[in-house]
This record gives structure tokens, sequence and C-alpha cells, in this order.
């Protein structure tokens, strides 16, 4: 399942779980849209190893500027609270399933 974060949970859940995956999102986005059945199914592939999560861009904006997000979509990659990878735009299964292997491995 994928975790809607905001400012309130966003850094209890980098800190708290050893690797989550960020999309910064906006409900107007086409590409946005077109990556949310990818991150389900990541999600899913995923549960209980990684957490997969999104931010609103629109809702929380202070997130946005903190990380500097300037394109959507945008995936950042947290391991043990660190940002360690990020990638913009439409992103392939394979490509966001092999980033997280790499960051469980």
């Amino acid at each position: 399942m994928i975790q809607q974060l905001d400012n309130s949970n966003f850094e209890a859940t980098i800190q708290n779980n050893d690797v989550v995956l960020v999309d910064f999102y906006a409900d107007w986005c086409g590409p946005c849209k077109a990556l949310h059945p990818t991150l389900e199914s990541i999600a899913t592939e995923f549960d209980g190893k990684a957490v997969v999560s999104k931010i609103n861009v629109d809702s929380n904006p202070e997130l946005s500027q903190q990380f500097g997000v300037r394109s959507i979509p945008a995936l950042f990659y947290f391991q043990n609270g660190e940002l360690v990878g990020k990638q913009n735009g439409l992103q392939s299964k394979t490509s966001i399933s092999q980033n997280i292997h790499q960051l469980l491995a």
C-alpha cells in the first residue's frame, strides 16, 4: 500500500524505516497519474521490506522546496533517514525495482 506523507509524518517515516521511496506528485500531472499503477505494484512487491510513499507538491510546498523538487514526478530514495538517490520523470518498474533492490542488498 502506498503511504500518503505530509509535514506531520514525513520525518518519522524516513527515520523509522530502512528504505523509503517518496514520489513527489500532483493530481493534475499526467506522468504522475501514469506512474501510479507502477508504484502500486512496487508497493506490493516490497511490502514489509520498503515503504512506498507519495507527497502532493501542491499540499506540501515546504517539503517540495526542502528537496528542490522542480519537476514531477520526482522519486526520492531514502535509506536509514538519508537521501541516497533520486529520479525525475516517468520511470519503468524495472528501474525503480532495481534501485530498491540495491538499497536492500
